[in-house]
């Protein structure tokens, strides 16, 4: 089961898509579909089954969209939060063998499309949540176990994320 957490920045991410594709997307495409249909033989009508497709792909994305942001809690920054690893931190951390990696844990919805985000029920970041600077972290996998240094935790104001990818 995944956590129902997001950030303020992934939250409004989610409203924007849904928005776009609700009042731009869909009608645009609905308006593709009437017109493919009004041609006649919808059998052999490409523009008809590739848009009427389209159509339930939009749909369909509309109804997770919708159900995900009623049931997600968004989670705001804190100031007491500093100096340790919670939701929403950009954590750097470091391997054994010298190989440094910067992240930011967050919900489920936000990772994708963003390669240092990594989801708050993810292996890394149960090792991470809680730790402090200089703290040790295990990660145990499939792959195996590896032990993590916290170089640096840091929070930022939601409006300077945004302009980071």
């Amino acid at each position: 089961m995944r956590t129902p957490l997001i950030t303020p920045h992934g939250y409004n991410a989610l409203q924007q898509e849904l928005d776009h594709l609700w009042r731009v997307e869909r009608p645009d495409v609905t308006k593709k579909v009437s017109w493919a249909a009004s041609l006649g033989d919808r059998s052999e009508n490409a523009d008809y089954q590739y848009n009427k497709k389209r159509l339930r792909e939009i749909d369909r994305r509309v109804r997770y969209l919708r159900k995900s942001l009623e049931e997600l809690t968004v989670v705001e920054y804190k100031p007491e939060q500093e100096g340790r690893v919670f939701f929403g931190a950009w954590v750097e951390i470091e391997s054994e063998e010298g190989q440094c990696m910067t992240l930011r844990l967050v919900g489920y919805n936000e990772i994708f499309d963003q390669k240092d985000y990594i989801s708050v029920d993810s292996p890394m970041a149960k090792a991470l949540l809680g730790k402090s600077i200089d703290d040790e972290a295990v990660v145990r996998t499939e792959a195996g176990t590896t032990t993590w240094i916290i170089n640096a935790i840091k929070y930022q104001p939601e409006s300077s994320q945004s302009n980071r990818h």
